[in-house]
């Protein structure tokens, strides 16, 4: 769904590529004033069918098909006056995830947004601007990325940003499953899905955010817009009635030289959602959210860790809970999640920056939001007409080999069971791979 961009600074790990050093910049840290990326990534899944004994309307197809997802970004960055950046990206799309991103909720395809297109597509995924205020004392160095310029700033300081950006951008990362254009493609692994984080079916939204960054931890906060309807475009003007909040605590330590971070996130949003139970209380079936809407809160909790465990070898989880009563706005239908992981890169056999990846992630639903789909109810990516309840389980393996120098290409293997909750479907092995270059 989102593009979530690996750059270099703070959180870098041992885990992460190198960053390249552009010429604009001088080897003594001084303020970088511009600089400009590329990347593009092209991922290719399918699937050979698999057993189902329906199919409703947004039932993964059980037949089989193959789909491709194409991304080229241009990043600009400028340096507009003492601690401000002015960031850009520029977005072309084209493709499609498989069944039109439908049918799974741990969706296999990261660079699959909801709205495919057949032709290229263009879009400026992101426009901000970012104001950085040190409070003085020790110093660091940040590297360039696609989304920082390079320089020296305080430990302590304050970051502010307004603008469109990805929420994901700021909140919920992780050092070994966080983008899917370059670790696992999946979406429980790039995210937490029980966060109904606020974007537009590209995963980018308008929005501001605050970070209060110490040596050992970080604080955020962020406001953003919400689509006027679930899983929309258009934003809801609304702006006193529909936002959603956002609250992240990050605390970083090292054990024996390998670092480590716990954060722990709370959200609430307020938009023109539906509730589940309003829906079963009418008789009129299928259920039928949209005729209960009106301005309800939603609300849930995250925990995202990371631990390296020795040089080259990291493990990671997310856990996440939402109250699970009103509608689905954003995101999936996940009300309950728990994914870990371990990310190994290649120094072991001689292969420095390539990297393998073993994951699992297991999804659940309210017994409210169960009745629903029980009663015909569609969600963002859920709804078979019917439902066998039973937890959504999906192992993902990959291993991202460096072709040379910074072009890597992945091989992806995903075997979900129980897709969309629904043990009358499935299970199904989805096998892909993906090619990435960045300059």
């Amino acid at each position: 769904m989102v593009t979530i961009l690996a750059t270099c600074g703070i959180t870098a790990r041992a885990q992460d590529a190198p960053c390249a050093v552009p010429t604009n910049v001088v080897a003594n840290a001084e303020e970088q004033k511009w600089n400009w990326h590329l990347q593009n990534t092209d991922t290719v899944q399918g699937d050979s069918g698999f057993p189902a004994k329906y199919s409703g309307q947004n039932s993964l197809n059980s037949k089989g098909e193959i789909r491709e997802t194409v991304s080229l970004d241009l990043f600009l960055g400028a340096r507009l006056w003492r601690g401000a950046e002015a960031h850009a990206d520029g977005l072309m799309w084209q493709g499609f995830g498989l069944t039109d991103t439908r049918g799974v909720e741990a969706f296999p395809n990261g660079e699959a947004f909801k709205v495919g297109t057949k032709v290229p597509n263009v879009n400026m995924a992101r426009l901000f601007i970012r104001q950085t205020m040190g409070f003085g004392g020790e110093e660091e160095t940040i590297e360039e990325g696609q989304l920082k310029l390079a320089g020296k700033q305080d430990v302590s300081r304050l970051i502010l940003t307004i603008g469109r950006m990805s929420a994901k951008d700021i909140f919920d990362n992780n050092a070994y499953s966080n983008d899917p254009r370059t670790q696992f493609m999946n979406w429980g692994l790039m995210a937490n899905e029980a966060w109904d984080y606020p974007a537009d079916p590209l995963g980018y939204i308008t929005g501001f955010a605050a970070e209060l960054n110490q040596p050992k931890w970080t604080v955020r906060y962020g406001f953003f817009q919400v689509p006027r309807v679930a899983n929309g475009e258009a934003l809801d003007p609304h702006f006193l009635e529909a936002w959603a909040m956002v609250t992240e605590f990050e605390r970083r330590w090292s054990v024996s030289s390998h670092p480590g971070a716990v954060r722990l996130l709370a959200y609430l949003n307020h938009a023109n959602m539906g509730s589940y139970e309003a829906a079963l209380n009418n008789p009129a079936r299928p259920a039928d959210i949209e005729a209960t809407r009106a301005y309800r809160y939603k609300y849930g909790f995250g925990l995202n860790l990371e631990q390296e465990l020795a040089k080259n070898v990291g493990v990671f989880s997310r856990l996440g809970w939402s109250e699970g009563e009103n509608e689905a706005w954003v995101f999936s239908d996940v009300d309950r999640t728990a994914t870990a992981g371990v990310s190994i890169k290649g120094e072991f056999w001689h292969r420095p920056n390539d990297t393998f990846g073993l994951a699992g992630v297991i999804n659940a639903i309210s017994r409210i939001h169960l009745k629903f789909f029980e009663a015909g109810g569609t969600g963002i990516l859920a709804g078979d007409g019917a439902l066998s309840y039973g937890w959504e389980e999906t192992f993902e393996t990959y291993y991202d080999f460096h072709i040379w120098k910074t072009v890597h290409g992945a091989i992806d293997y995903q075997f979900v069971n129980n897709p969309a909750y629904n043990r009358d479907r499935g299970p199904v092995s989805v096998f892909g791979a993906r090619f990435h270059w960045e300059f």
